[in-house]
C-alpha cells in the first residue's frame, strides 16, 4: 500500500526524528551567481549557514551536523568516501540518531551513493544524499526543497543509502545524474523510485520501510581504486589494453555497444581482453545505453566476451559497476572471488534475477 506522509510543520511523527547532517561542500554550499557574470564557487558555505538557510527544518527534526570537507564534487575521492564511511559507522550505531543526510555536489553524487551502498552492509537506518543545482543562498535555488525531501526520506522510516532530488527518492546505486542544468538532474535508472513528493506528502512507491535486515550491520570499507573505465568507440585500438596491464590496473570496466558488443573482426579486442584476464585483471562489461540491461548471451560477440572471462554487468549503472569493482577488489585479490561478488546483489544494484 502507498504510504502518505505530510510535510507541513508539525505533521511528522509526534517524536521528532534526530537527523545528523554530514556536509561535504558542492553547489548546494556554493557562492556566487551566474546571472551577474561571475560563476558559482562550490563548497564555501559552512554547515551552520546551510542549516540556518532552511529554518523550517528545525520544526520537523532535531538537527545536528558537522563539516567533513568543503570541496566541489569534482574533487570527491575514495579518501573522502572512507572518511564518510567511518563517520557513518559511528553515527548509525547511536540509538539517538534516526538517520543521516549528506550534502554533496551533484556531479559525483551517484558515485558516492553507490560506494557507500556497498561499504555499509545491512543498513537498518537511512543515509540520504542530496545537493542542488543552484546554491542555497540564490534565487530559484532547489537546495531547500531537496533538503526537505531528504529529511522526509528519513522520517518515512526507510533504510539504506538513497539520493533525494527534485521531489524524488531513489536507491543510491540506481541514481544517475542525467542533466547538467535541469532541476530534475537525477533519475532512477532501470529501477522504480522509492518515493515521490506530491501535494499531499510523500508517496512511498517502492520501499522496504519497516523490513529488518537479513544480517547485522557491518562496515566493509576496503576499496581498491586501481580501476579503469573505458567507453568503446568505433575503431578503439586493441593496444590500449596493453597499457592498462603495464600501468598495474587490477580492474577494468568497459562500456560496450548496445547489449554488450565490441570489435572482434577488424581491430579484434578479444585477444587483449583474454590477456588481461589471464594476468588476473577483472573485467566487467556493461552497456553504453542508459536504460535497460546488457546481455552478453544475446549475440555471438557477447558469448565470445564471456569466453574471455569477463563479468557481465547486467543492468548496473556505470557508477554502480565502477564502485562495485573498487569494492570487490578491496575485499579480495582473487579474480574468481571478484566474479562471485559480482554474482551477488548487495543493495539493489542489479534488478531481476541474477
Amino acid at each position: 500500500a502507498t504510504l502518505f506522509l505530510f510535510l507541513q510543520a508539525g505533521s511528522f511523527a509526534q517524536k521528532l526524528p534526530n537527523i545528523h547532517i554530514l556536509a561535504t561542500g558542492g553547489t548546494i554550499a556554493g557562492t556566487g551567481t551566474s546571472t551577474t557574470g561571475s560563476s558559482y564557487r562550490a563548497g564555501q558555505v559552512a554547515i551552520n549557514e546551510l542549516i540556518s538557510a532552511v529554518p523550517e527544518l528545525k520544526e520537523i527534526a532535531n538537527i545536528t551536523g558537522e563539516q567533513i570537507v568543503k570541496i566541489g564534487s569534482q574533487d570527491m575521492s575514495d579518501e573522502v568516501w572512507l572518511k564518510l564511511a567511518h563517520y557513518l559507522n559511528e553515527l548509525l550505531q547511536r540509538k539517538e540518531v534516526d538517520g543521516v543526510v549528506i550534502t554533496h555536489g551533484t556531479d559525483t553524487m551517484a558515485y558516492t551513493a553507490s560506494a557507500l551502498s556497498y561499504m555499509l552492509q545491512n543498513l537498518t537506518k537511512p543515509v540520504v544524499l542530496t545537493g542542488a543545482q543552484i546554491p542555497i543562498d540564490q534565487m530559484f535555488t532547489d537546495a531547500k526543497r531537496n533538503l526537505q525531501t531528504a529529511f522526509a526520506a528519513v522520517d518515512a522510516g526507510l533504510s539504506g543509502v538513497m539520493v533525494a532530488f527534485d521531489d524524488k527518492i531513489m536507491g543510491g546505486c540506481r541514481a544517475v545524474k542525467v542533466r547538467t542544468m535541469g532541476f530534475d538532474a537525477f533519475e532512477s535508472i532501470s529501477a522504480p523510485y522509492i518515493g515521490k513528493i506530491y501535494a499531499d506528502g510523500v508517496h512511498l512507491e517502492h520501499s522496504r520501510a519497516g523490513e529488518e535486515a537479513a544480517a547485522p550491520f557491518e562496515l566493509k570499507n576496503k576499496l581498491c581504486t586501481d580501476v579503469f573505465l573505458m567507453k568503446l568507440i568505433p575503431g578503439t585500438r586493441p593496444e590500449i589494453f596493453d597499457s592498462l596491464l603495464e600501468l598495474g590496473y587490477r580492474g577494468v570496466v568497459i562500456e560496450a555497444f548496445g547489449a554488450g558488443g565490441t570489435h572482434f573482426e577488424r581491430r579484434n579486442l578479444l585477444p587483449k581482453l583474454k590477456k588481461l584476464t589471464d594476468h588476473g585483471v577483472s573485467i566487467a562489461v556493461c552497456s553504453q545505453c542508459l536504460y535497460e540491461k546488457s546481455d552478453l548471451s544475446l549475440y555471438e560477440v557477447g558469448r565470445k566476451l564471456l569466453d574471455c572471462g569477463v563479468i557481465p554487468g547486467r543492468d548496473m549503472t556505470t557508477e554502480a559497476i565502477v564502485t562495485k569493482m573498487m569494492w570487490a577488489l578491496g575485499q579480495t585479490e582473487d579474480p574468481a572471488e571478484v566474479k562471485e561478488i559480482f554474482a551477488r546483489n548487495y543493495c539493489g544494484e542489479v534488478s531481476g534475477r541474477l
